[in-house]
């Protein structure tokens, strides 16, 4: 075979979901409406973070971090899975698949690191409630998430400048539907066990260490918890570590079963579904499960829907 680099290959070709056509119209539905509501509800969340003065607090300046960056997540690996499909064309340039292996990388290593440090959030919320602002203020915040974002482009950096370098057996067929490094690097025909090393090294980084970071913290919540007398106390303090645990189980259980899964597993097909979920469920469901039992935000969204004609309809459903 040619062997070349990826500087000699101009258009890259996805398979996607070709293996199964009774489902790939199926499977392009609902990629669009996840990508719609996606847009939609962590839009919506967005706005009245800023907007409403009640939810100007550290809590709900993360989470709108979070929403940011769900809506460039679910961009840079549905949007052109969705143009490739109504095209018909399946391609990809080479500086655009670069692109979206690095922006789907930074922004998944960023959420890593963010949802870690929305766990120590409450847990200072928590355990030391009358220091909370004090340890919290603006300043610390604002530290905290751009530490998170810097982490993530870095070392998405780290990851993607040695994927470029590598070899290819002139093959420029992707068996997925975006430039996922995992999938890019069956392409390669040269030694990736350097590549591989750094993925390893970075992954160990990014996911076992952070879920540990929110174990702890969460074990010292559930003691502080236990010792509340209040039964409404209790119910409150469960109530605002509830949706962030469900958001970490959602999306560290899909990364860990991606990038931390033995190598004797070896499915493509699999890796897909698997990718759908934490590149398009995952997104979606976040502002849903942080405001289906949240009263703030459900006050602040319907504040906001009273200037639209069509409230009445709207705020209806967040009764």
């Amino acid at each position: 075979m040619v062997q070349g680099n990826w500087t000699s290959v101009t258009v890259f070709v996805f398979l996607g979901f070709s293996h199964y056509p009774r489902i790939e119209v199926t499977v392009f539905v609902l990629c669009l409406l996840m990508y719609l509501i996606t847009l939609l509800g962590n839009t919506i969340l967005i706005s009245i973070t800023i907007l409403d003065s009640h939810l100007h607090t550290p809590m709900y300046f993360f989470l709108s971090n979070l929403s940011f960056l769900d809506i460039w997540y679910t961009s840079s690996a549905l949007t052109p899975m969705l143009a490739n499909f109504v095209s018909g064309k399946n391609t990809i340039s080479f500086s655009g698949c670069a692109s979206q292996m690095y922006f789907s990388l930074a922004m998944g290593s960023t959420e890593c690191v963010l949802l870690s440090m929305m766990a120590y959030d409450r847990y200072v919320a928590i355990c030391n409630p009358l220091r909370y602002p004090i340890i919290m203020n603006r300043r610390v915040c604002v530290q905290i998430a751009g530490s998170s974002w810097v982490t993530g482009c870095l070392t998405a950096l780290v990851e993607t400048g040695p994927v470029i370098h590598l070899s290819l057996c002139g093959n420029s067929i992707i068996n997925h539907f975006t430039c996922e490094i995992l999938a890019l690097l069956k392409l390669a025909c040269g030694d990736t066990s350097m590549v591989q090393l750094i993925m390893l090294v970075i992954s160990i980084l990014l996911l076992p260490l952070p879920m540990l970071l929110i174990c702890v913290s969460y074990a010292s919540i559930l003691s502080n918890i236990l010792r509340i007398s209040s039964m409404d106390g209790r119910s409150k303090a469960f109530s605002t570590c509830a949706a962030h645990l469900t958001v970490v189980v959602l999306f560290y259980g899909t990364a860990l079963s991606m990038y931390l899964k033995p190598s004797s597993v070896n499915s493509q097909e699999i890796d897909k579904f698997m990718a759908l979920i934490y590149t398009g469920l995952t997104p979606m469901l976040n502002p849903i499960i942080y405001s289906l039992r949240n009263k703030e935000v459900k006050m602040a969204v319907k504040k906001l829907l009273m200037k639209n004609p069509f409230s009445a309809i709207l705020t209806s459903v967040l009764k």
